[in-house]
């Protein structure tokens, strides 16, 4: 393989992995609003919007990331998908902008009524539903359950991913996402009673992430899916979900503790590990097909030439956009310092 198809691929799963970190957690804060009682709900409201502030506008773009590089180095892998997955798919960017929608209204509606109640309900829905069928799509992936060469609508678009195993993952995420939000809002929160109140509904969603993810393995031995293997068969995942639990461990005893930062890395150590667990075993294999076939990011790959402008111009991009991330990010939690909150994160 051309030396450059190693970076296309290790900008591929780094896209995947930021936007389950970033973008779940921002996600994850409509989640948290969701099931937040009406006495609470806007100090929980105003306390999402410092934490997801700094990365609102950006978090999307991994996905954007993710989603050219399959359509530009793997050809085949993104026609099968979009084609065979197009209804959760669809569900999915329907959430997006539905939730970016009703996040704009919440603010900047000129007029105050009872829409902004509906704003709300939108913002807060869409936000589980996003992630459930980014869940799905990934449960998908793995389950084997795509046929190429189906002839009937069920089999070809439904079948393919309405199945308990890709169900179960996109309860999963949804979990996790609400588990992500309600650690890094912890260090947001402004008063002691408030942080106390993140600390327990990090405590009780790392709970539900847990009872989910048992739900995944339960789902996959219902379909006969050997998820077990895939995470216990081979020393990387052993380690990996070794390495999730001792952090997790160690991220609940430390919650009443403060670090903030380091709440916030063992939180994204966690998810990291676990996507490393599940995806090693399959590696480089990215889609699992009906019959026991797979579509490899090896052999899937573009013509060479492709590959390498694709691979110069993730190279170049990243000069060009992390030191903006980066500024960005330090801009927002600068103005957080001198007690100021930037338009795009004002409390309603």
């Amino acid at each position: 393989m051309p030396l450059l198809s190693y970076v296309v691929i290790a900008y591929l799963f780094l896209a995947i992995l930021l936007y389950l970190l970033l973008g779940g957690a921002d996600f994850g804060g409509g989640i948290i609003e969701l099931f937040t009682s009406e006495k609470n709900r806007r100090v929980t409201r105003e306390t999402v919007y410092h934490a997801i502030g700094p990365i609102w506008e950006a978090n999307h773009m991994w996905l954007i990331i993710a989603v050219v590089i399959l359509f530009v180095g793997f050809p085949r892998i993104y026609t099968t998908m979009s084609v065979h997955l197009h209804l959760p798919l669809l569900a999915l960017l329907l959430g997006i902008i539905a939730r970016g929608t009703a996040f704009g209204f919440r603010h900047y509606d000129a007029v105050h009524d009872r829409m902004q109640g509906v704003y709300s309900r939108i913002f807060v829905y869409s936000s589980a539903i996003t992630p459930f069928f980014l869940g799905v799509i990934a449960g998908s992936a793995l389950a084997g359950y795509i046929d190429p060469l189906a002839t009937d609508f069920w089999t070809a678009y439904v079948g393919s991913w309405l199945h308990p195993f890709a169900l179960a993952v996109g309860v999963f995420t949804v979990a996790l996402c609400g588990y992500l939000a309600a650690v890094y809002t912890i260090g947001e929160a402004r008063t002691a009673p408030d942080r106390q109140r993140f600390v327990r509904k990090t405590r009780l969603l790392t709970v539900v992430a847990v009872v989910a993810g048992a739900l995944v393995f339960v789902a996959a031995y219902m379909e006969k899916l050997p998820l077990l293997h895939w995470v216990l068969g081979n020393a990387v995942g052993r380690t990996a979900l070794g390495l999730a639990t001792a952090s997790l461990g160690l991220l609940w005893l430390r919650l009443d503790r403060g670090n903030t930062a380091m709440l916030r890395i063992l939180a994204g150590f966690q998810v990291t590990m676990i996507l490393l667990a599940v995806g090693y075993a399959h590696f480089p294999n990215f889609l699992m097909l009906r019959g026991g076939h797979h579509l490899s990011l090896v052999d899937e790959l573009a013509p060479p030439r492709t590959v390498e402008a694709l691979g110069q111009a993730l190279l170049l991009g990243s000069l060009l956009i992390l030191p903006a991330l980066f500024y960005l990010y330090y801009s927002f939690e600068r103005d957080k310092s001198h007690g100021q909150v930037p338009a795009a994160t004002q409390p309603d």
